[in-house]
């Protein structure tokens, strides 16, 4: 029989009650439309709703007990009641971590976070039972979430950390204790909340608060604040281990190359040469895969082996997942959904890559871009500032959804615009019309641009497949 998430006895020892008062729990659940039965679960009190008001959802739906605030008459299952759930959750966590012998590997960052995060996952699973962040729950209710959900046996925790205030990654970090701690790079994201970006890369540098004595700190030598940030990990009694492109870097790029749907990468980690294969496109991928790289030597991981296991990278939803469809003239164009978030890092980076892939025939690339939020007063100069590089990558047509974007629309020249819409609902049939055998078109905004709506209407056809299947 499978040994459960948390026995009855452990719970009992964490909420000091008795054991036959409660039940054994295979999972841990904080929203009902994704329970399973036998999940303990945790009513969280949220700006939008209660879970207490699920409670009868729950026990519905198979939960073996619930966390509460107060005694919920009208329910049968064992219920564990405490001052505050979320606290509770956080009990929870913090007990996982202390039952549990696994190495935790912290990774936060302006961009690249997930990205990291799941190469990381990738090479440790293949060697050992690895725990990750799964989705987006990086922030104060999905770290702890993700740490009471850690097996009693696993060998790693891969834990995302995200933030856009400063004071967040602390208690994130102090939580989790993780052993090595990853910063993948300080750009302006979230910068809205922040006076300068030196206090964006002050918030990162929370993530050292918690690390273990004799950590690790691996940061990303090409950043202009790598200085501060090896300064703020020592400070913590960490080593610091450096990746980048840079001349000094423990794990340095030597050269990547897009080929089809992968990077190839040359690498140097110390002095031993690496060549492998990351199994997506972009050249960002091939800097953070050094940085996923470092992690694992970090843990013991050999190397090589890891480099190997990059191969069977596959893109995270939104992040540059490639497919092909269906342009209105009968031919097939290639999709590339990068609609999960944006940045001006990322942004750059993914018109970057699109300039990379080759086209057949008559084919154009095409960039269809919306709204990158969180900017604050910089975000018209920032918008505007894709120009440079959507010139240089010579992207063919330029297609834009927001208020913002639109400052960035009226700035190029009357060749490189393809169509303007309020909304990305607007935008899609403009973008659907125009598409043409061989093109290739990226779709990328942050998430609350909606981009994915343009994503759907340009694969929304039976034939739409991915390229993979295809042999591209």
């Amino acid at each position: 029989m499978n040994r459960p998430l948390w026995t009855k006895e452990e719970l009992a020892q964490v909420f000091a009650m008795d054991a036959a008062n409660l039940a054994a729990a295979t999972g841990i659940s904080i929203d009902t439309r994704t329970l399973k039965a036998g999940d303990l679960f945790i009513a969280i009190r949220g700006d939008k709703m209660d879970g207490h008001d699920f409670a009868a959802k729950a026990q519905e739906l198979g939960a073996s007990a619930l966390l509460v605030d107060h005694p919920l008459p009208g329910i049968a299952i064992p219920q564990i009641v405490v001052t505050d759930t979320l606290e509770g959750l956080r009990r929870l966590a913090a007990a996982a971590c202390e039952r549990n012998p696994a190495q935790r590997i912290a990774v936060t960052g302006s961009v690249g976070k997930t990205g990291t995060k799941d190469m990381l996952s990738l090479i440790l699973s293949g060697l050992a039972p690895t725990h990750a962040t799964q989705g987006n729950l990086n922030n104060h209710y999905g770290l702890p979430l993700t740490l009471a959900r850690l097996p009693a046996l696993s060998a790693y925790a891969v834990l995302e950390m995200g933030m856009n205030h400063a004071g967040e990654l602390a208690p994130l970090s102090q939580l989790a204790r993780p052993h090595i701690a990853i910063i993948t790079t300080v750009e302006p994201v979230h910068i809205e909340f922040f006076p300068t970006l030196s206090d964006v890369a002050e918030a990162k540098a929370e993530i050292f608060a918690g690390l273990m004595p004799k950590g690790v700190a691996i940061l990303n030598r090409d950043n202009a604040f790598f200085g501060l940030l090896s300064k703020r990990a020592r400070e913590k009694g960490a080593r610091v281990v450096s990746f980048g492109r840079h001349i000094e870097s423990d794990f340095r790029l030597l050269y990547s190359e897009i080929v089809g749907t992968s990077t190839e990468v040359l690498a140097l980690a110390g002095e031993r040469p690496l060549a492998y294969r990351v199994g997506i496109a972009g050249h960002h991928w091939g800097l953070n895969s050094l940085a996923a790289l470092a992690g694992a030597a970090s843990a013991g991981v050999d190397v090589g082996a890891a480099a190997t296991a990059l191969s069977a990278m596959t893109p995270p939803k939104g992040r540059g997942a490639r497919r092909l469809a269906v342009s209105p003239d009968g031919g097939t164009f290639e999709l590339i959904d990068e609609s999960y978030n944006a940045s001006p890092a990322s942004m750059q980076a993914a018109i970057i890559t699109l300039a990379q892939i080759g086209l057949s025939g008559k084919g154009r690339r095409i960039a269809v871009l919306g709204d990158m939020l969180e900017l604050g007063a910089q975000a018209p100069v920032l918008h505007r500032g894709l120009r440079d590089v959507l010139e240089q990558a010579r992207i063919d047509r330029v297609f834009t959804a927001g208020p913002l974007m639109e400052q960035l629309f009226e700035s190029l020249p009357q060749a490189m615009r393809g169509g303007h819409a309020a909304s990305s609902a607007e935008l899609a049939p403009l973008v659907a019309a125009q598409v043409r055998e061989n093109d290739v078109v990226m779709v990328k905004g942050s998430a609350g641009s909606r981009m994915g709506r343009v994503v759907d209407a340009l694969s929304a056809v039976p034939e739409a497949q991915s390229c993979a299947a295809n042999g591209q």
